[in-house]
């Protein structure tokens, strides 16, 4: 008999395979099937908060696949674990839609778009009971031929795994499980949060990272390659924005296998001090990040790393309300779309 992990993420699975073979009037059938009535669903801004099925299905569902009518979800990740006695499944990948009608005021293009997608299940009973999902909003905007902030490192149709071992629907050994949850615990809590204390150049992330590690992060900083590419596109200019910045509030971690995965609304918080993150001169303002983090060891390092910041959310804590720009004057920020 499967367990109930197991369980779990079979129906994390088809319910994205399902995702497919549903339109924007039968939406309603397939989020019964799966998500509990009373579930609490946690999104990106715009969208935000939503609680129960029918705000669910209104207020995010309904649009997305009016939009995309042909919308795929294509898990490359998949995984499970248990958190302060709870059972997550995170899963990641891109949803893929040819974008018809306009979608969150964004306009649309006719052409086929890659939405990056970091999903949280927690299950009870054998349904999602609780979603934390954080969808690459700003990168529809990019692709539709919009540009809001500089990318110091390219912004790319990120991929899944270079192992293609990304979907665990069995079971997995536990000592690999732990090794791993035990290589990212030291990353974040003894590497990543040294800083103050240590400076960007003795944090040691050669003990956590391999050489050419890839860092795959969200529109508007784009993907780096190696500790050289990490420190020098993200890691040197965002703690110069955010000296004091802490991480690790989480409201979910896991590991299974290989992988690792965390989630915090927030789970990042940090005071914006310093002049040129994303273009913008230092506001003062207290900042909280909703993230989503997703891991691949390999041997006693880690190989690779799926980040999702919520941007949009992030910005309007800048003073940077896309939305109000692009409708406002959206001949401002309008370039040739995207490739």
């Amino acid at each position: 008999m499967p367990t109930t992990r197991v369980k779990n993420k079979q129906t994390a699975h088809e319910f994205a395979h399902t995702v497919h073979e549903t339109t924007h009037e039968n939406v309603d059938n397939l989020i019964a099937e799966y998500v509990h009535e009373d579930v609490q669903w946690h999104g990106p801004a715009p969208v935000d908060t939503l609680a129960g099925r029918s705000e669910l299905v209104s207020e995010f569902w309904e649009p997305l696949l009016k939009a995309f009518p042909d919308l795929e979800k294509n898990d490359y990740i998949l995984f499970a674990g248990e958190f302060e006695g709870d059972e997550w499944v995170c899963a990641t990948g891109n949803l893929v839609g040819t974008f018809e009608n306009d979608w969150l005021d964004i306009p649309a293009t006719g052409h086929a778009t890659w939405i990056r997608y970091g999903d949280f299940h927690r299950f009870e009973d054998g349904k999602i009971a609780e979603t934390r999902t954080i969808v690459d909003v700003l990168d529809v905007l990019r692709q539709a031929g919009y540009q809001f902030v500089p990318s110091l490192a390219p912004e790319v149709v990120i991929p899944g795994p270079t192992t293609q071992d990304g979907i665990l629907l069995d079971e997995q050994d536990e000592e690999d499980t732990q090794q791993t949850m035990e290589l990212v615990e030291g990353m974040l809590f003894d590497g990543l949060n040294s800083y103050e204390e240590e400076g960007l150049e003795n944090m040691g992330m050669e003990r956590y990272w391999h050489e050419d590690f890839m860092w795959y992060g969200p529109a508007g900083i784009g993907s780096t390659r190696g500790i050289d590419g990490f420190q020098e596109f993200h890691q040197n200019p965002f703690l110069r924005a955010f000296p004091d910045r802490e991480v690790g509030h989480h409201d979910s971690r896991i590991a299974e296998g290989n992988f690792c995965a965390s989630t915090g609304w927030p789970a990042v918080v940090g005071t914006h001090l310093g002049d040129g993150w994303l273009g913008l001169p230092a506001t003062g303002n207290s900042t909280d990040m909703r993230v989503i983090d997703v891991w691949r060891r390999e041997g006693d390092l880690l190989a690779e790393n799926w980040v999702f910041i919520d941007m949009i959310d992030l910005l309007n804590q800048l003073g940077v309300d896309v939305f109000e720009r692009l409708r406002e004057n959206p001949r401002s920020v309008r370039r040739s779309p995207a490739p």
